[in-house]
């Protein structure tokens, strides 16, 4: 990271003498609860941007003295939803220019040299989507709809929001995205018990929003869908590809597919 720094101060000093507009700054948002195994990672990745933001949600563990090791803009707020949570920290960013990542990603220097080369050059897009390499107790998922798995992650916040979701949020609006090449690094599950897990949690959410705007599932969302969503990670995106893997991920991803459909009628 010290080439990528020194780079980035010549070239700093070059655009002010030839009067070319500045680089625009960079905050990187972060949302955490209890995630000491990972934020240490996380936050030495993005050390190189202008100002590191910390949400954290009551965590009990050193989530936060370990992100003030790296930023004094940590803040705590009791939990809302993923959506509205990432909405929070970004209100509590000093720069107009978000790349928000989660506490179980990295960005490569690679990566951080894109982003930065890009600021530079003066953003084409409100709105940027990156490939992320998901992986799953430290394999790389290549199949089964993993990867590339464009994200979109670095945005003006004076044009674009996440939706207020309790899971699943996005970035709208969702028009005019430009696309970057490094990949986000994402440690996303330490293993099968973790992914079955989160994916009860995520289900939960998903039921309780859904459930809340007025919609029940019928049997053609439990009968016909997990099937469908089987075959389509499987097959059509080759999951099969990654043997005994992409069949687990294939599985439980069906079976997320019923979870979440059927606790609607149950909430």
């Amino acid at each position: 990271m010290g080439a990528v720094r020194c780079y980035n101060r010549i070239r700093f000093l070059k655009i002010r003498l030839l009067g070319i507009k500045l680089m625009e700054k960079l905050s990187v948002t972060i949302i955490t609860r209890n995630e000491e195994k990972n934020i240490g990672r996380c936050l030495e990745s993005v050390k190189w941007a202008d100002e590191i933001v910390v949400l954290d949600t009551n965590s009990t563990d050193c989530t936060v003295e370990i992100c003030r090791q790296f930023t004094d803009r940590v803040f705590s707020v009791d939990w809302h939803g993923y959506g509205k949570q990432k909405n929070l920290c970004a209100d509590r960013a000093s720069h107009n220019w978000i790349l928000n990542i989660d506490s179980d990603e990295e960005i490569s220097s690679e990566g951080a040299e894109e982003i930065q080369a890009l600021l530079s050059g003066g953003p084409r897009h409100p709105v940027y989507q990156l490939p992320r390499k998901n992986f799953f107790a430290r394999r790389w998922v290549r199949y089964g709809g993993w990867y590339p798995d464009r994200i979109s992650r670095l945005y003006d916040k004076t044009q674009v929001r996440f939706t207020e979701s309790q899971v699943h949020e996005k970035l709208v609006p969702d028009g005019n995205v430009g696309s970057m090449k490094n990949p986000i690094l994402h440690y996303s599950f330490s293993g099968m018990e973790d992914y079955i897990d989160r994916q009860n949690r995520y289900s939960t959410l998903y039921a309780r929003e859904k459930v809340s705007q007025g919609f029940r599932a019928d049997w053609s969302h439990l009968l016909l869908r997990p099937p469908a969503a089987f075959f389509k990670n499987y097959l059509f995106r080759q999951g099969f590809r990654d043997g005994f893997l992409g069949l687990f991920l294939a599985l439980a991803f069906a079976f997320y597919t019923f979870l979440k459909y059927a606790k609607t009628k149950s909430v």
